[in-house]
């Protein structure tokens, strides 16, 4: 989320040089740019599981800098290495032990700027896992607000993992239902709104400003302290000048 005040940085957009996608001897290379959903289909073409990446707004450079993750699987879990580049413009690699991945998190050093990955995925039939994606989409479109204004999830999941997806997952400690449970399902503050499909989405209905989005978020994670003695962590990550 860039707050109202803008950015007083340069920004550097990663582009078509970034967003090729290689499948070769088990091995998925994917540029920083492209897309997750992108990886995960040429995966299952030639016939690997990097399925979970599918519901997942954002392109891998993103979700190797935060792990993200869905239906109990994370990209922590098919990670090989990592090219970035640093600051002073020198080309690294990343292996698992130089990230240090958790939920959500990593160690990417600061200034550094991821450019490509590796993953190695376990295989499956191609047509099972395009229609396992195709399952995996209903099922977001159904409980989540895919056609609102969001910027995905608002907060990590106290319990500090993933839903499964799973008949038997638990929910107690799951964002949002604690925000459900403090009775925040559809709150609002100016133009900024808890969706009322899925409260862990902050949403745009028209005419938010950043400060909306972010006040309302602060508002939420202090009801739900008030409410049950959860410090709610921001999973969007919120840059710029208020």
């Amino acid at each position: 989320m860039v707050r109202d005040g803008g950015l007083r940085a340069v920004v550097i957009r990663l582009g078509r040089g970034f967003n090729t996608i290689s499948c070769e001897d088990g091995i998925v290379t994917a540029g920083a740019a492209a897309l997750d959903a992108h990886v995960a289909r040429k995966a299952a073409d030639a016939g690997l599981d990097l399925t979970f990446l599918r519901t997942i707004p954002g392109s891998i450079g993103g979700a190797v800098r935060m792990n993200a993750g869905c239906y109990g699987a994370y990209t922590a879990d098919y990670f090989i290495s990592a090219d970035a580049i640093t600051r002073t413009g020198e080309k690294v690699t990343l292996g698992p032990d130089d990230l240090r991945f958790a939920y959500r998190q990593t160690a990417l050093p600061d200034g550094y700027v991821i450019t490509a990955a590796r993953f190695a995925p376990p295989k499956g039939e191609a047509q099972t896992l395009h229609a396992r994606m195709e399952d995996q989409l209903r099922k977001r479109d159904e409980t989540q607000p895919t056609k609102d204004r969001s910027a995905g999830s608002t907060f990590r999941n106290p319990a500090g993992f993933s839903s499964t997806g799973q008949a038997d997952d638990r929910h107690d400690l799951k964002a949002w239902k604690v925000i459900d449970d403090a009775g925040l399902r559809g709150a609002t503050l100016g133009g900024a709104q808890m969706s009322p499909k899925h409260p862990n989405f902050l949403i745009n209905t028209g005419s938010a400003t950043a400060a909306d989005l972010e006040a309302l978020g602060e508002m939420v994670r202090k009801k739900v302290y008030d409410s049950s003695g959860i410090t709610l962590e921001w999973e969007i990550m919120r840059i710029g000048e208020k």
